[in-house]
């Protein structure tokens, strides 16, 4: 997967959904409650908040995402 294409499928996060993603090999995954996409900066990276925290996501190495 590419940053776009992550981007584009992240779009919905605004705060009011959870994230949970799951890394490629299926042991390591990352909990955001309340995730927020942050909009693209210079820097191209993935990057998604919880209001507390900022996540910076490797989308080479997103298995899948499930958002709710």
């Amino acid at each position: 997967m590419t940053n776009d294409q992550l981007r584009k499928a992240l779009g919905e996060l605004n705060g009011e959904r959870d994230a949970l993603f799951v890394f490629d090999d299926a042991t390591k995954e990352c909990r955001v409650d309340n995730a927020m996409l942050i909009p693209a900066e210079d820097d191209n990276l993935v990057k998604v908040s919880d209001g507390r925290h900022v996540f910076i996501i490797d989308a080479e190495c997103v298995n899948w995402i499930r958002i709710g």
